[in-house]
């Protein structure tokens, strides 16, 4: 059965306010070759946006080449590191908690979602009265224009349906690395994040469903690009943490 298309947690009521301040924040582990382009583009598109208020903010995760540096160079960047390579999860948390936009976006250092697409993720939590607003592949497929592996696609459907078993969450995505949270959701819900790896996307929607933060899941395009940083044992360590979210909150 097709999805429809959207997805909508609870509460929430909609407004019709215009963005005008936005936080971006990039996490990056050894992105040096990639980061460049994705910088230009990110740094024009909020140029050319108009908003009362932006900052591109790059997490360093302990790279052992030159990201934090090339990011240092750049105008308009601010550059948060980590303290060593601590994960995903714990760099997208640290970008969050300290962005000051009015809303949060968080993407992925390759733009495997293209940044204009952040429109669409705005305008589906204003219509939908949500304080975030995360990006879907599985919703519209018909917007994927470089898929993934076989192998991989079919493992990101099995852990769906996992996920949705064990946390009663209603995504048909949780892993797409494009997601727009109000500032004050994300620091009810990333000042209680644990997790650092690759499941925290659940843990965060899980938190935010028990704190009464409404949700909406949104089409947007996405492209594959390689250079993946997810490993074999990551993605079977995603598995078990499932049962951590689930009993452990």
């Amino acid at each position: 059965m097709k999805p429809p298309p959207s997805r909508v947690g609870s509460g929430g009521s909609p407004s019709s306010e215009p963005l005008r301040s936005l936080s971006i924040v990039i996490p990056a582990y050894n992105e040096e070759k990639r980061l460049p382009s994705t910088l230009d583009r990110v740094l024009q598109w909020m140029c050319g946006r108009g908003l009362e208020f932006s900052e591109l903010i790059v997490v360093d995760d302990g790279s052992r080449d030159g990201t934090a540096e090339l990011a240092e160079s750049r105008d308009g960047v601010r550059v948060l590191r980590n303290p060593g390579n601590r994960g995903k999860g714990y760099a997208v948390r640290n970008g969050m908690l300290n962005a000051n936009g009015a809303w949060i976006l968080y993407s992925d250092a390759d733009l495997s979602t293209p940044i204009e697409e952040v429109d669409r993720l705005y305008e589906a939590a204003v219509k939908n009265g949500a304080e975030i607003a995360i990006g879907s592949r599985a919703v519209d497929r018909t917007l994927v224009t470089v898929h993934q592996s076989v192998f991989r696609e079919w493992s990101g459907r099995a852990f769906n349906l996992v996920m949705r078993l064990f946390t009663g969450l209603n995504f048909y995505d949780t892993q797409c690395g494009f997601k727009l949270y109000r500032r004050e959701a994300a620091q009810n819900v990333f000042s209680r994040q644990k997790l650092d790896g690759f499941s925290f996307d659940v843990e965060d929607l899980y938190l935010a469903k028990k704190a009464g933060l409404k949700a909406v899941e949104t089409p947007v395009r996405w492209a594959n690009v390689e250079g993946t940083k997810v490993s074999m044992s990551q993605g079977l360590k995603s598995f078990a943490d499932l049962m951590k979210i689930r009993f452990s909150k």
